[in-house]
């Protein structure tokens, strides 16, 4: 299968690209970006062809027939990208955000399906090992009837140190291109995974976004969304602190606590001391699952419903913080 690069906008492009070439399904072919300087470094960095023309990217005239494209573009290009690719016949593997609108992901969605092309984005920690055994703690009713989630996921890659810059790039705080900061982006793997925890439909949802280094998007926030049943979720996300990444649920029997590395347990349901819950390994990855619909003509059902519930709450939260209200889900 061969797969090209389409923008080394986001910083996992180079990531993916390594990717392509380390799977045995896949090879390069090739880089196109909308910033020439940017492709041609990228391109020359994997010692592939670089076209700064879509149109023959997908038509073939420029690196040769390419069965698939990985679009790391900025987010608000990701439509008009992917439904000129999905017109094209090629197979579709993108970053998240999926788009900017929940119109524009279902017009992504639409054509994909139109065409027969497998579309898979990115949510790697729906397939973690640590994702897979809290949701049989949650299956098997352990904690009891479930009130209280909190994800946080954070890094310091808007902070300024002593020696160095921010690693993040300038751009990922452009407003009309990022579309949004903390919480778009690093933001959508805690509001996946509580989602998966507590369900993809709250009732309410609202947000604080606030900018400790001053730019024009958010470098950290914080999301409280309401459900039906009367549990709660929170949602954190962040560029300006040390890394961290946990998972607090609680419920009337006991709580878990699960960070990348563990897995604990306390409370009643699990005994008198807090015990240490045993965590599998990691299923295949998103990118591994795509090449695996592409080849075998499927589609990615639950990735993709999950892609489109993960674009309406981001559209949600962001709506909740710029009004300063609480939003209705529905």
């Amino acid at each position: 299968m061969r797969v090209a690069v389409a923008g080394f906008w986001h910083v996992h492009a180079a990531d993916y690209a390594e990717s392509i070439r380390s799977h045995d399904g896949t090879e390069l072919a090739g880089v196109w970006d909308d910033d020439e300087s940017r492709g041609r470094v990228a391109a020359e960095a994997y010692g592939t062809a670089f076209t700064g023309d879509l149109a023959a990217l997908l038509s073939g005239e420029a690196v040769g027939e390419v069965d698939g494209i990985v679009v790391t573009t900025a987010t608000s290009r990701h439509r008009d990208v992917m439904v000129a690719a999905a017109k094209a016949g090629k197979h579709i593997f993108t970053e998240k955000l999926l788009a900017p609108t929940v119109a524009e992901a279902e017009e992504i969605i639409a054509a994909a399906d139109a065409a027969g092309v497998a579309l898979v984005v990115s949510l790697p920690r729906l397939y973690a090992g640590y994702t897979t055994a809290v949701q049989d703690v949650l299956a098997a009713g352990t904690l009891g009837p479930v009130s209280y989630c909190r994800v946080r996921l954070s890094h310091d890659g808007a902070i300024t140190r002593p020696t160095e810059g921010p690693w993040l790039p300038e751009r990922f705080f452009e407003p009309e291109t990022a579309i949004g900061g903390a919480l778009t982006d690093l933001g959508c793997h805690p509001v996946y995974l509580t989602q998966l925890f507590l369900g993809a439909e709250p009732e309410t949802v609202t947000a604080t976004y606030r900018s400790v280094t001053g730019h024009q998007v958010e470098d950290q926030a914080v999301v409280t969304v309401g459900y039906a049943d009367g549990a709660i979720g929170v949602i954190e996300a962040g560029f300006v602190s040390v890394d961290d990444f946990t998972i607090e649920i609680f419920g009337t029997d006991g709580h878990l606590r699960c960070t990348e590395t563990s897995l604990i347990g306390a409370g009643p349901a699990f005994g008198a001391e807090p015990k240490t819950l045993p965590v599998p390994g990691d299923g295949p990855g998103p990118f591994a699952q795509w090449v695996e619909h592409a080849g075998a003509g499927t589609r990615a059902d639950d990735n993709v419903a999950r892609a489109l519930a993960l674009t309406r709450f981001v559209v949600a939260a962001n709506a909740a913080a710029a009004t300063g209200r609480t939003v209705s889900y529905a």
